[in-house]
């Protein structure tokens, strides 16, 4: 696997720039969907969480590209993401038709589960304004050469959304690596997305084709099983990463890092979810050749579980962009995962020293 090389800080604007639709999430804290007379408010999106991760908790200058109707919705997602800091000068604003029928912006309705109740989500983002990005919409040009960044990242859920997502992907990876910016690519599967247009083989299709252009992988088993057709041996349907022998799970890891060469670091995070509120939580990555495990976290307290595996995500590529060990990139990762699923709403709270503190072991004891 060759080394993981970064573009020099003082030459780019931006340290991670990501791709993807963002959401206006509506949560009805402790209730359910279908029966709450209220919703909190929040913004999320799997490639943008990433991005606001590392601006919010690692102080990392970010930046996102999407697009977004302009109408009242759309002002509210802008002034969400505002307040996450995250740069929205390549968003893309498309004027709105009064009711939708052409472009709109998407709503993610998400409980958080408690106890044997699983989390659950229900989507509602057709002809959504990012859905309807084609080549040549973006100037990439601008993004990754004038202004320069040092990492671009992006994943299966926006590359799920349209027939046209994947081919803008695609092309912002080629521009990327063209300027010799790192590409980190999360996988998240997600069978409601692909469900209508070709299920799991429409998923590999399209991820196969998307993984060759990409420095670092990021996903966890259901991931690498439904999103590239590589399975962990022994592995039953409902059993987790982390309940199996971590021979068979590296030996996977293996195959896909020898399928694509290209790959300069393969992450997961591993996730047994005993129930919605108590899951083991641990994280493996592989680089240069080696394995490098996180701290594992058995019995961790769930407070909300979405978001958990993006703010993995930022927390390794903080690891990688300011020069730390992989052992230590991928223990940013699964610590700063770690506390994002202790807060509500899909996006961080956590603080780099809070991140430092839980992967040095701190109790938690109350800060005075």
């Amino acid at each position: 696997m060759a080394k993981i090389a970064l573009r020099r800080k003082e030459q780019c604007r931006w340290d991670a720039v990501s791709l993807g639709e963002v959401m206006i999430r509506l949560d009805p804290g402790d209730g359910r969907i279908r029966t709450t007379r209220q919703f909190q408010v929040w913004e999320g999106g799997g490639e943008y969480n990433v991005t606001r991760g590392l601006r919010r908790c690692f102080g990392m200058r970010t930046a996102v590209v999407t697009a977004i109707a302009d109408n009242e919705v759309g002002r509210l997602l802008e002034d969400l993401i505002l307040q996450g800091g995250v740069d929205m000068s390549h968003v893309k604003w498309v004027p709105f038709d009064g009711i939708g029928r052409k472009v709109r912006n998407g709503l993610n309705f998400t409980e958080r589960g408690f106890g044997v109740r699983a989390a659950k989500g229900c989507s509602d983002r057709g002809h959504s304004a990012a859905s309807q990005l084609k080549p040549g919409d973006i100037d990439w040009e601008t993004i990754f050469v004038k202004e320069g960044a040092r990492w671009f990242h992006c994943g299966g859920i926006y590359a799920a959304l349209s027939a046209t997502t994947p081919d803008v992907v695609r092309e912002a990876m080629r521009a990327a690596k063209k300027a010799g910016t790192i590409v980190s690519y999360d996988l998240n599967y997600r069978p409601s997305l692909w469900q209508d247009i070709g299920g799991e083989e429409k998923a590999m299709e399209v991820n196969r084709e998307i993984a060759s252009l990409v420095d670092v992988m990021i996903g966890n088993e259901e991931d690498f099983s439904a999103a590239l057709g590589f399975e962990v041996e022994g592995l039953d349907l409902g059993q987790s990463a982390s309940a199996l022998d971590p021979g068979k799970f590296k030996a996977m890891i293996r195959k896909v890092a020898e399928k694509y060469p290209n790959f300069k670091a393969v992450a997961t995070t591993l996730r047994n979810a005993k129930t919605a509120t108590v899951n083991d939580w641990g994280a493996v990555l592989y680089c240069d050749g080696e394995f490098y495990e996180a701290v594992q976290r058995p019995d961790l307290e769930i407070f909300d579980r979405v978001g958990g595996g993006d703010s993995f995500a930022s927390g390794l590529i903080y690891g990688f962009l300011s020069g730390k060990t992989p052992g230590e990139a991928v223990n940013y990762g699964a610590a700063h995962g770690a506390l994002a699923m202790t807060t509500p709403g899909d996006t961080t709270m956590a603080t780099l020293s809070e991140v430092e503190k839980v992967m040095k072991g701190a109790s938690a004891r109350v800060a005075r």
